[in-house]
């Protein structure tokens, strides 16, 4: 099973969903043997939710925020590094983005400074002179207007909104049980 999942590095519900979808994804590949694979790519969400209003959510899941130190980031070259990530597979992309979470949802660093974002591709196994050197350029960056324009087409509005198969869609956060329920209703075939 493969989903896609569209998200954004500075978007609470995007990280809670996430950590839930992925930890639901775990325990159907415990109870079925079929893995499931996940790739993130970038979206824009407006109108997202303050992390306040997630922080219920976060707690209940075991995740904590640290909503009093978050600083507003463009998430552009996050996800320039992200989708450079990717090419390492999809364990590094999803380490990068667990890093960046914390870097931002819970460390109050700032995710659009390029020292942060090269500290963080190092910590996830990347190399730190070629994340350096990605930042100081351009590349990658209309791989992600890309990706936020397909997101767009899709007509995602809230996070994380997730593709399964290319076919089938989970849109917004839901409990771990809710996405392990959609995962066994896909695999067999039942709406």
């Amino acid at each position: 099973m493969k989903a896609t999942v569209f998200v954004d590095v500075v978007d609470a519900w995007s990280y809670v969903g996430s950590v839930r979808f992925e930890r639901a994804a775990a325990m159907y590949t415990i109870l079925t043997g079929e893995p499931v694979e996940i790739g993130y790519r970038a979206c824009r969400v407006p109108g997202a939710p303050t992390a306040e209003e997630v922080v219920a959510a976060a707690r209940i899941s075991a995740i904590e925020l640290n909503v009093e130190e978050i600083v507003p980031a463009d998430s552009t070259d996050a996800w320039r590094l992200l989708t450079w990530a990717m090419e390492s597979g999809e364990a590094v992309q999803r380490e990068l983005l667990h890093q960046l979470w914390r870097a931002h949802f819970l460390e109050g660093a700032d995710i659009s400074d390029s020292f942060v974002l090269a500290s963080r591709a190092a910590l996830a196994g990347l190399d730190l002179e070629a994340a350096d050197g990605l930042l100081a350029s351009n590349e990658y960056a209309e791989d992600v207007e890309r990706q936020r324009d397909t997101a767009a087409h899709l007509g995602v509005d809230t996070t994380p909104f997730i593709v399964v198969n290319a076919s089938r869609t989970i849109a917004g956060g839901h409990s771990q049980d809710d996405y392990l329920q959609a995962l066994h209703r896909i695999a067999h075939g039942v709406d």
